[in-house]
């Protein structure tokens, strides 16, 4: 099965698709773009269901997605300390260089925004409490 994770935001959105075997594609898009690239992964990937955070903005993304993809279910995850796992994530992915491996990684704030490894978590989530 795969999954589309997203994690909303009131100016941008996290967005992942996930399988059993790993993460797919994963990207951070505008609040205003969002929809577009959803849909347009949807159909590319073949995503079964949305699975969707239950943070900020979660109740305008639920009814826009429920409008442009009516066909495809959406599950709420919860989003506690996925801010953290994320961070976490992205240093695993992107290790420090430089003068920034003197500093541990949890006194660090990634470079660039880390959003879509929200999504990759609350799809893994997702998975998780499937089995």
């Amino acid at each position: 099965m795969r999954v589309l994770g997203i994690d909303p935001g009131r100016e941008k959105c996290g967005l992942a698709v996930v399988d059993e075997q790993g993460v797919l594609i994963r990207q951070v898009a505008a609040r205003g773009e969002y929809l577009r690239l959803v849909a347009d992964w949807v159909h590319k990937y073949g995503v079964e269901q949305i699975v969707i955070g239950d943070g900020t903005g979660s109740n305008q993304v639920r009814q826009e997605l429920k409008r442009s993809l009516p066909d495809l279910e959406i599950a709420e995850v919860d989003e506690r300390f996925t801010t953290e796992e994320a961070r976490r994530l992205y240093w695993v992915e992107h290790p420090p260089k430089g003068w920034r491996r003197l500093i541990p990684v949890g006194m660090q704030v990634p470079p660039e925004p880390y959003d879509d490894y929200v999504a990759v978590i609350l799809a893994q989530r997702f998975f998780a409490g499937q089995s």
